[in-house]
């Protein structure tokens, strides 16, 4: 039978150092599965620390004052050369730091110049594997756009790695069609990842990073939140979208169009297993459980009542009209026979705006009433388990009314995956505290 491959990401926390590398190097050599590595360019070391890429950046940004870089760049080098002299590594950098250097000083593009974090990790990596090193220039390709090429990078891949037993690929970024580096502008290394294991047919998609897995709830209000098992694309987005952290669900399209799993995996603690997240198909039980709860500040409900709402033709595009004029969009939409309700991030929806939007709404609408509700907090309950159990509805409105958190806002989408509740920003963390509680035994 043959074996699968695995692809494995490691993120900047997980080779800020040459311990941690190392820590990297042995993760991989457990398995011999794990062919096709993606990195990201050294992390902090700790919190007074600096990224690589960060420093990387701020070259950039002193030539562009006519400022000596020197002293930003010795740091870079020094960082790496070090790691090379720890790990015992016979690789001399020495040459590709000069080069790189002299790149900067010429005015390389930003692009450029923060990709090169990742290409000397790549360098080294490589060399303490003895794997192949494969340049993404190579195989990762961006249109004149500056958009990622989807079906000629999944073809230059597959090409380029078909005969490649082993390899290291530096993540977060490619080319443009005249080899001009471009990188990516989220979850760099995490697109990479993704696409190299489209590319090769991969089995599963390893992300390695500081955490053993996604958490039920923010650790911020929770404490010591239950790491998530299982969960499926779809109740990732649900999650990262409302401010859950750790992977962004867009950073990993081409493996859940592929129907990759992916393991999110701590390199520090290889030996848990982590979170998988899962194609829709998996099966999963309808327990009553949740998958977890995540929630973000920071909203205004504006609310409509007009008598007859229902029946008027329109309506609902006249308000949804206003929000276009003035390039807003909406995060929900409930609505009842005589009312509706717009949720809008206060990003989008500052003070002298919200005034001209609200008159509009009145000269366009007509509302019997229209009241505005700031301070607000959506808090999201998301799980797939839930979705035919009678009374998870009841269980969580009944846990937020027994903390006497007073709810202003519900909806629940179609597909019953996920119940939001908006709340006053002061009882935020009493909601989500009410909710965990309920839920997670």
């Amino acid at each position: 039978m043959t074996m699968g491959i695995k692809v494995c990401k490691f993120g900047g926390s997980s080779l800020a150092d040459s311990k941690r590398i190392s820590a990297a190097v042995q993760i991989v050599r457990s398995d011999v599965q794990r062919r096709f590595i993606v990195l990201s360019a050294p992390g902090k070391r700790n919190s007074d620390d600096s990224k690589i890429t960060d420093l990387l950046y701020l070259c950039h940004a002193h030539v562009e004052q006519k400022m000596p870089f020197d002293d930003v760049f010795g740091q870079i080098s020094r960082r790496y050369r070090d790691i090379v002299c720890e790990l015992g590594l016979p690789l001399d950098l020495d040459p590709s730091l000069s080069k790189i250097k002299a790149d900067i000083a010429a005015g390389a593009s930003a692009d450029y110049v923060v990709s090169r974090g990742e290409y000397l990790c790549g360098l080294m990596v490589a060399g303490l594997l003895d794997y192949t090193f494969v340049d993404p220039v190579e195989m990762i390709v961006f249109n004149d756009r500056g958009l990622l090429d989807e079906a000629s990078t999944q073809q230059a891949v597959s090409s380029r790695l078909k005969a490649v037993e082993r390899a290291v690929i530096p993540g977060f970024y490619g080319a443009m069609a005249d080899g001009q580096v471009k990188t990516f502008s989220r979850g760099g290394s995490d697109v990479t990842g993704a696409i190299i294991a489209r590319g090769v047919d991969a089995e599963i998609y390893e992300n390695w990073t500081d955490v053993s897995g996604l958490l039920m709830a923010d650790p911020q209000i929770i404490d010591n939140p239950k790491t998530i098992g299982v969960l499926s694309y779809r109740e990732l987005r649900e999650l990262t979208y409302m401010g859950a952290t750790v992977l962004h669900d867009e950073a990993i399209f081409p493996v859940r169009e592929a129907q990759i799993p992916v393991n999110i995996r701590n390199s520090g603690r290889p030996q848990d297993p982590g979170t998988m997240i899962v194609p829709e198909t998996y099966p999963i039980p309808h327990t009553g459980a949740i998958t977890g709860i995540a929630g973000r500040k920071d909203f205004t409900v504006v609310a409509l009542e007009k008598t007859m709402m229902n029946a008027q033709i329109g309506f609902g595009r006249r308000l949804l009209s206003v929000l276009e004029e003035y390039q807003i969009s909406f995060e929900h939409l409930p609505s009842g026979i005589d009312t509706m309700s717009l949720v809008i991030a206060d990003a989008q929806f500052n003070k002298d705006k919200r005034e001209r939007v609200l008159e509009e709404i009145r000269r366009q609408c007509q509302p019997d009433t229209l009241m505005v509700y700031p301070d607000m907090a959506l808090i999201a309950t998301v799980g797939r388990g839930m979705s035919r159990i009678p009374g998870m509805a009841a269980k969580l409105f009944s846990a937020l009314a027994q903390a006497n958190v007073n709810i202003r806002m519900i909806d629940q989408g179609s597909s019953e995956i996920n119940i939001i509740v908006g709340v006053e920003m002061t009882d935020f963390k009493t909601a989500v505290h009410a909710i965990y509680d309920a839920f997670v035994e």
